[in-house]
């Protein structure tokens, strides 16, 4: 009989361990992402060992799942700290302290931003939004939210992750609420502002999704294309004709996604429904079930609001045992309908509906090519509607309160309320839910940010607004939005935060394209001269076309939208950036001549001139 060795038993039981992950989600191939993140919770990371074993048990090439644990933020090849500290990085956040909050915390775990204590205990990061704008600095540990963050929060909390012997970082994941209440500042508070008549309480489960089964689901998809429902984030496609192809076209399964991967800077509110409404939520979801043919609704959540994961399950445990999910729901014959939960793992990319319907089927999160559009062949290949969680709330409304009383709010061509999270230089950060129509000036006077300078609408990837323009109105016929609205006071230099904008998006590029890949970190070296004082009129304009050649040549919206905050800001700020233009002419360090010596020396004679 052969004995194994401590590394040899090791192996084996860490094989033994991934085989039972990959058994628990029935070999699925399509789950590869939960299986990877459970092999990450598990170990800490993930290894060549454990890719080999998974990449074995599924039937795949190694390359593919290297090729999808690398591309997500969350998940490691190699060992990490047992704790891991993201802090949230962004315009925001730094306004905000989240610098003197990563001093504090370098200081205390003797490590620098990027490091790993060597214990072992500890890995400190920033992270990008983490989506608590209204509520920075914060910070992501081991899947849990802290918010509103000081240095002096810093040594309590550290004390709180190594008094736990059994290590906070690997004891639940999802984490739990009781598993957040170890650390301190884990209270996420709520961030409704204002309602308006969309959410005003109190709302009682199902009577939107029992109005929509009285309705055949052709009535349904009427109704909601009768209410100008456009699509809320951001993009703002009609929801009844999405509804409508996805039912129409030919498939053995028809799939309805709700998008709740809200990862642009400064947003939410979709955060805020979640955790306030999810029953309306879940509504809206079963609705747009019912409409398509449904038999399968999929909602996917960002990873940063893992903490949401037990509250979320325990809504959707519940609507089961109301029959409001499962087999003849609500007594409809043949209505067979279920939800369940993904969790994303760190890629904003995610966001984009064709990048989310890759990451669901276990791959990394690029964008695909169109057509065929998802209505055709979406998620598994088959008629796929993708909405997000806001829109899919106003379905609910819409079948609840009925066409008239949707449309009596907003403009001709954007009916409606609309959610606004606001954040950054204003005494009342949240969200609003206000009438479309509403102009940026008389929004900043209900969040008290009168003063500002400088508004960022539907994040970086949205418009800079200066005052001359605070006139204008959020719309889709004006200012279309997702809904992030960032404030900037007197005393924020504009400049700069578009450069952070620029940072992010250099960050977040997928790198399949080039334009993208390489346009953005162009655009962020532009960036940089002209901070520097070195940038010249020809240098902007340089600036302006490469801006204008990514968005038109960029194979998906992350790309086409990541020029703005730079093109936004040289056509509303352009005194700004003629400020820090060099003040001499450009005079090259070496001249032409000097240039071409050793070319003339090879040559054995002298470049033609003009004349000749």
């Amino acid at each position: 009989m052969t004995t194994l060795d401590g590394t040899e038993a090791s192996v084996c039981s860490n094989a033994l361990t991934i085989g039972a992950i990959v058994d628990e989600f029935k070999s699925d191939r399509n789950r590869l992402l939960d299986i990877v993140g459970r092999v990450q919770h598990r170990f800490g990371h993930v290894s060549q060992e454990a890719i080999s074993s998974i990449s074995s048990r599924l039937g795949m090439h190694p390359v593919e799942v290297i090729e999808m644990v690398s591309f997500y933020a969350f998940f490691d090849q190699t060992p990490r700290g047992r704790n891991r500290i993201r802090l949230s990085k962004t315009p925001i956040s730094m306004m905000n302290g989240a610098r003197e909050v990563a001093e504090a915390f370098g200081q205390s775990l003797g490590i620098a931003m990027g490091e790993t204590s060597l214990d072992g205990m500890f890995t400190l990061e920033w992270t990008n939004d983490i989506g608590m704008a209204d509520q920075e600095p914060a910070a992501l540990v081991n899947g849990m939210i802290l918010t509103s963050l000081t240095p002096l929060d810093v040594p309590g909390i550290i004390a709180a992750l190594r008094h736990e012997e059994d290590g906070l970082g690997l004891s639940s994941y999802p984490p739990t609420a009781a598993q957040a209440l170890k650390l301190p500042k884990s209270n996420v508070r709520p961030s409704l502002i204002q309602a308006g008549p969309l959410l005003t309480r109190p709302v009682v489960r199902a009577r939107g999704l029992k109005a929509a089964l009285a309705m055949t689901p052709e009535k349904v998809i009427e109704e909601i294309t009768s209410s100008k429902l456009r699509g809320r984030g951001g993009a703002g496609f009609p929801t009844g004709m999405k509804w409508r192809l996805t039912r129409k076209s030919a498939g053995k399964e028809h799939y309805i996604l709700c998008n709740a991967d809200e990862g642009e800077p400064g947003t939410f509110k979709d955060r805020m429904l979640l955790a306030e409404f999810p029953d309306l939520v879940f509504d809206g979801l079963t609705i747009a079930g019912y409409a398509l043919g449904s038999q399968h609704g999929i909602l996917y959540l960002r990873g940063e609001y893992a903490y949401l994961w037990e509250t979320l399950q325990e809504t959707l445990r519940t609507r089961r045992s109301l029959g409001l999910l499962g087999a003849n729901i609500c007594g409809r014959q043949g209505f067979d309908f279920d939800i369940r939960i993904q969790l994303g793992a760190g890629a904003y990319i995610c966001g984009e509906e064709s990048s989310l319907i890759e990451s669901l089927e276990g791959k990394r999160g690029s964008p695909r090519d169109r057509p065929p559009f998802p209505t055709e062949r979406g998620y598994l290949q088959q008629p796929t509607a993708i909405d997000n969680v806001e829109t899919l709330i106003c379905a609910a409304r819409i079948l609840e309160k009925g066409v008239a009383w949707f449309t009596s709010y907003g403009t001709k061509e954007s009916a409606g309320t609309k959610l606004i999270s606001v954040s950054g230089d204003c005494a009342r950060p949240g969200v609003y839910e206000v009438p479309f129509g509403v102009t940026v000036s008389e929004l900043l006077d209900l969040v008290g940010g009168a003063d500002a300078i400088y508004v960022q609408v539907s994040g970086p990837s949205g418009h800079s607004v200066a005052p001359k323009d605070f006139g204008r109105s959020i719309a889709y016929e004006d200012l279309s939005t997702g809904g992030s609205t960032m404030v900037f006071g007197p005393q924020r230099d504009v400049l700069d935060v578009a450069m952070q904008f620029a940072e992010f998006f250099v960050e977040e590029s997928c790198g399949w394209c080039t334009p993208c890949r390489v346009g953005t970190t162009l655009l962020k070296q532009g960036m940089e001269k002209v901070l520097a004082g070195r940038a010249t009129l020809s240098d902007l304009s340089e600036m302006e076309a490469l801006g204008q050649t990514v968005v038109r040549m960029s194979r998906c919206g992350l790309g086409q939208s990541a020029p703005n905050p730079i093109l936004t800001t040289m056509r509303n700020f352009p005194e700004l950036y003629e400020a820090r233009l060099a003040a001499v002419p450009f005079t090259p360090l070496v001249t032409l001549h000097d240039a071409l010596r050793e070319a003339v020396a090879v040559q054995g004679r002298e470049p033609l001139s003009e004349e000749t």
